[in-house]
């Protein structure tokens, strides 16, 4: 079995990327959506983390979430995330075809790629430079132009608090 070096500092912030599994362009689909948004609140109910930033991709997504002080397992947080994702998406979703002997044996669904990508944010401009990273990830994969066109962000969110200056420019505001 492999063993990843993770960072398991409490209370930490960190970025993650999340993709599908073949590169699968589903993950905006409505139904998609809505269990991802049902899965993440109640994992939340009952492993609470704050949600800096998220952007959903057709492909993958990027979010950077911070922990609360003495706890570090954003693993089981997405893992459940993901299966429970997975459960309410199988009707629509599962390929059969594609679920070979490692999949089996995994226990995977045909949703999600079995890593993902994560990274502690070390620092202020770390957090600022990952945030623009995400949130103009759209522009950069030709889903929109000006990046406020993309639903699926919050970049609106931080338009609204001031910390972008303009939807269309997307400039950072600083303090």
């Amino acid at each position: 079995m492999s063993r990843y070096r993770r960072s398991q500092t409490p209370g930490a912030t960190y970025f993650f990327t999340v993709v599908m599994y073949r590169r699968q362009a589903i993950l905006c689909d409505a139904p998609i959506r809505e269990a991802l948004r049902d899965a993440i609140a109640a994992v939340r109910a009952k492993r609470p983390f704050t949600i800096d930033a998220w952007v959903l991709l057709p492909d993958h997504l990027h979010a950077i979430w911070t922990l609360p002080p003495g706890d570090a397992d954003f693993a089981t947080r997405w893992a459940v995330i993901k299966r429970q994702v997975s459960v309410a998406c199988a009707n629509n979703y599962r390929r059969a075809d594609w679920i070979g002997s490692s999949k089996q044996k995994h226990r995977e669904s045909t949703l999600w790629q079995r890593r993902y990508w994560e990274h502690q944010i070390r620092d202020e401009n770390d957090f600022e430079r990952h945030m623009d990273y995400m949130h103009f990830n759209p522009v950069k994969h030709g889903y929109c132009k000006p990046v406020g066109e993309w639903p699926y962000s919050t970049f609106h969110r931080y338009v609204e608090q001031g910390v972008y200056l303009s939807i269309g420019l997307g400039k950072r505001q600083r303090r």
